[in-house]
């Protein structure tokens, strides 16, 4: 132990003598470290996110929106086809037209993602997700209920006034109280309070904790613009039937659009493991990035610490030449310029992840705006590299260190 004490400290100051040099190379090393556990911080972000976001909904529910889910990149400057929007009548007759068996429809429009609630002497700030629903929505968007129940056929049909919230406007609304039953007040509409959905989270951008669900006839009344986009969902029973299903919803809203037989369909059609399956291959991409970016980098970082090394030997020869002569065994010599190399690559190692868990971060929270969680993984895959590096730069300089004649060693100006 007090060898390596020894050799830790005449590496300490070896690093001290050629500062510049080491911390050229120190950030180098910083920089594949960074792009790996940065790259795949975000990426585990988003994953968790999109899992989140599509949790509980399952493989027999699809949904049917303006525009398709298309990863696919387009070339020579074509333009995506701009859908028009789904009204409400097409909705109504879509409900109305599908009858495809044990089938549930659901209907929902975000009114607005910018709504200031109040209840009481109490008012959130203007970032609440109002959005009109019908009976069948919050079952076929894989939504619980926490407290309370969801909405009736009757509460539907008869515009009441009531509405389920999400778990965080039960803090900021009704904290230290039970929120079933209470009201609150929705651009000076009242409603009471007849759920309270479990907590799910954000996804991309949105609280999803932070929205409140009203029967849509009465959002109409109260958020009513013409450019107002409806999405449809359907929850088939038997998940053999979704096929059939999926044609059959086909069929009736492109009668409902009025497309003759050969025109292309101007909605979209989604499943939720299609999404899960897409976001999947996205992630693969994203990782096979990391590795290829970080590890062209970190091959370049090993190649400049193992250059470093050769020339601090060549450059410490005569010191070399008389720790020898004092007794200085072979291994002694290659353990302390081994060490040098380790604490180097472990300098650029701990940057690297502190820069990363930021670029991460900074990815996570102010781009997408979603949840970050500490990337464990990727930390320690980054300081197994690190010590993969300090093993690969370090060996040769060790080895040449260790075999330097002593007497020549003296000789060397």
């Amino acid at each position: 132990m007090g060898l390596l004490r020894q050799n830790i400290n005449i590496a300490q100051q070896s690093i001290k003598g050629q500062f510049l040099r080491t911390a050229l190379t120190v950030m180098i090393i910083a920089i594949g470290i960074t792009a790996l556990v940065g790259i795949l911080s975000g990426v585990q972000a988003l994953e968790s996110t999109i899992g989140g976001g599509f949790s509980g909904i399952g493989a027999n529910t699809f949904s049917i929106q303006r525009q398709p889910f298309s990863m696919q990149r387009r070339g020579g400057g074509e333009r995506t086809k701009i859908n028009p929007v789904i009204t409400y009548r097409q909705v109504k007759d879509f409900e109305e037209r599908y009858d495809f068996p044990m089938a549930k429809v659901g209907v929902s429009f975000q009114a607005t993602s910018s709504a200031e609630v109040k209840s009481e002497d109490r008012k959130t700030k203007p970032k609440v997700i109002i959005a009109g629903v019908n009976a069948n929505y919050i079952d076929n968007a894989g939504l619980k209920i926490g407290e309370g129940r969801g909405f009736s056929s009757f509460d539907i049909a008869n515009n009441a006034r009531v509405c389920v919230i999400g778990k965080d406007l039960e803090d900021n609304l009704f904290e230290g109280l039970n929120p079933i039953g209470q009201t609150l007040s929705i651009r000076g509409n009242k409603f009471t309070v007849i759920g309270l959905l479990e907590e799910k989270g954000a996804t991309f951008g949105n609280n999803l904790d932070l929205r409140i669900l009203i029967p849509v006839d009465v959002a109409r009344s109260i958020y009513s613009a013409s450019t107002i986009n409806y999405d449809v969902s359907v929850k088939v029973q038997d998940q053999q039937l979704m096929d059939s299903a999926k044609d059959r919803a086909i069929v009736v809203f492109r009668n409902i659009r009025g497309l003759a037989p050969v025109e292309e369909n101007n909605f979209g059609v989604i499943q939720s493991d299609e999404l899960l399956a897409t976001a999947n291959e996205l992630k693969g991409i994203l990782y096979f990035a990391a590795i290829i970016i970080s590890g062209i980098t970190i091959f370049g970082s090993s190649i400049a610490l193992m250059n470093i090394m050769l020339v601090s030997v060549t450059e410490r020869t005569r010191e070399i030449g008389v720790r020898k002569a004092l007794g200085a065994k072979r291994g002694t010599i290659s353990w302390q310029f081994f060490i040098e190399t380790l604490l180097i690559s472990q300098y650029g190692s701990l940057l690297g992840i502190v820069l990363g868990i930021l670029v991460g971060w900074s990815f996570s929270s102010l781009v997408l705006e979603i949840p970050f969680s500490m990337p464990w993984t990727p930390v320690i895959w980054a300081t197994i590299i690190s010590i993969i590096i300090a093993i690969f730069s370090g060996v040769l300089p060790a080895i040449k260190a260790s075999k330097l004649d002593p007497i020549e060693a003296l000789r060397y100006e």
